[in-house]
């Protein structure tokens, strides 16, 4: 498929394409999302996004962030990260969210009746019922094992596909999502669309009777940057995958689109004058046989200001960082 990068194209993605009838539906390739909600959000969970038309600019009016600006009127979905209460909660639809690259789902709460928007798990559909267990195991849940916790009965009943669990109650090499750092803070990992990590370790130890018990405070996880760290085991996790996996193979067909995504035009440095860049200026495109720079002349990935002894001490293993050098094939 055109657009498709080389070392993705081996991969099935359906996405949609257009008549061309005019040529901003040339380019333009959608993945096929027939499921999604076509009417307008839930008013009440919802807030008008301001300050956006200030296009990058700080409190005295410099630009600060560059190629922002414009941007259609939009209103923010206000998204339950932390998903502290129990019970179960029909999906009521699945709705796109311009402030995000995942779906969201519209849930109700059956006992009450309150309603709350959640990010969206991959094969999530409207009618199906999701439950949060942040707040421990349920009581008749309990007694259906016979009042202890066995932890293989345990992940069947609780560990299905949107259901918020403690990451102590998630099985090892469950992909999960929407993942948070300490106990009563929400969701901070995993929560774009396609993304997911995976639970790689607990410190746990063996009874003689074969259960196993969590005996330490934290819970290790995969990410996917292949960096792995160490957070709570009380902290929230989503069984599965965040929705809208194709997300990334998207075209917008148009410089329109990107305007109305609050994005503005990139311009090359070779193509500026020579007081606009240190790449400007010369005959043809030639940067003056200068190494690339950033408009004010620093290297494009900034200087290394963190100190080689102020460790992040949630870090396991760090992220491969190439620093603007090529990696070998074997990476």
């Amino acid at each position: 498929m055109n657009g498709i990068p080389e070392k993705d194209r081996s991969v099935s993605v359906a996405l949609r394409t257009y008549t061309p009838r005019t040529p901003g539906l040339r380019h333009l390739r959608r993945p096929i999302n027939d499921h999604l909600y076509k009417g307008r959000a839930f008013l009440p969970l919802t807030f008008p996004k301001r300050g956006h038309g200030k296009g990058g600019r700080n409190n005295t009016g410099r630009i600060t962030v560059r190629h922002h600006g414009g941007g259609v009127k939009t209103r923010i979905r206000t998204v339950d990260f932390h998903r502290m209460t129990g019970g179960p909660h029909l999906v009521e639809r699945i709705e796109h969210d311009p402030g995000r690259s995942a779906h969201i789902a519209l849930l109700t709460e059956e006992a009450t009746g309150r309603k709350s928007y959640i990010v969206a798990p991959e094969g999530t559909r409207a009618g199906d019922v999701l439950y949060s267990y942040r707040a421990g195991i349920p009581q008749d849940m309990l007694q259906s094992m016979g009042g202890v916790v066995d932890p293989g009965v345990l992940a069947a009943k609780t560990a299905h596909r949107g259901n918020c669990l403690p990451l102590h109650l998630v099985p090892l090499g469950t992909p999960v999502f929407n993942v948070g750092s300490h106990p009563k803070g929400g969701a901070v990992f995993c929560r774009s669309a396609g993304t997911f990590a995976i639970v790689e370790s607990k410190d746990e130890e063996t009874k003689a009777d074969g259960t196993k018990v969590m005996t330490g405070k934290y819970v290790t996880v995969r990410l996917q940057s292949n960096e792995v760290r160490r957070v709570s085991k009380d902290a929230c996790a989503t069984i599965g995958v965040a929705s809208n996996a194709h997300h990334h193979y998207r075209q917008l067909g148009k410089a329109g689109r990107s305007r109305w995504l609050n994005i503005r035009p990139t311009v090359r440095g070779v193509a500026m004058n020579k007081v606009d860049h240190p790449h400007g200026g010369g005959r043809g495109k030639s940067k003056g046989n200068r190494h690339p720079t950033s408009p004010w002349g620093r290297t494009p990935g900034g200087y290394k200001t963190r100190q080689k002894s102020n460790i992040n001490k949630w870090v396991v293993i760090a992220r491969p960082r190439n620093h603007g050098k090529r990696r070998s094939k074997s990476q």
